[in-house]
């Protein structure tokens, strides 16, 4: 059975490729759940249709994040924090509390977006880096000083 995506699909396609699936696989999940139409006439118009008024969506949001990484990468945050001996920190810097920072600038970003590998436990200038879109990222620079 010929089907046409209708959303990316791993290990079967991209949005808008004609795929031969087993017909079962495509009567009973990818056509069920909207994932793919069959390959017919028609519906290879109606999916080209589609293609660009969701790449014209995309576009627009891409470029919104874009717009919304530059002004964040302008940030620059001064975090206090306790410290013990040898400068160690109590606690540390989360992407909670970098997202508790963003929100009081004016910016909802959910903590998951922001990519911290652990974190941040260290006194000194730090860079982090939240993920606004799958192709835009923003830097924000974050200070961890200690608390007087």
């Amino acid at each position: 059975m010929n089907v046409v995506l209708r959303e990316d699909v791993e290990k079967l396609g991209k949005r808008g490729e004609t795929v031969r699936v087993a017909p079962g696989y495509g009567r009973n999940y990818l056509i069920p759940k909207k994932l793919a139409y069959p390959a017919t006439p028609g519906n290879l118009k109606v999916i080209e249709h589609e293609k660009r008024a969701k790449d014209t969506r995309d576009a627009k949001v891409r470029h919104d994040h874009e717009k919304m990484a530059s002004v964040i990468s302008g940030f620059s945050f001064t975090v206090a924090k306790k410290v013990g001996e040898n400068d160690a920190l109590f606690g540390s810097v989360t992407s909670q509390d970098i997202a508790d920072l963003l929100a009081g600038k004016g910016f909802e970003i959910d903590k998951r977006r922001i990519e911290l590998q652990e974190p941040i436990k260290t006194l000194g200038s730090h860079t982090v880096e939240i993920k606004l879109h799958k192709d835009v990222t923003a830097r924000v620079s974050i200070e961890v000083v200690k608390e007087e």
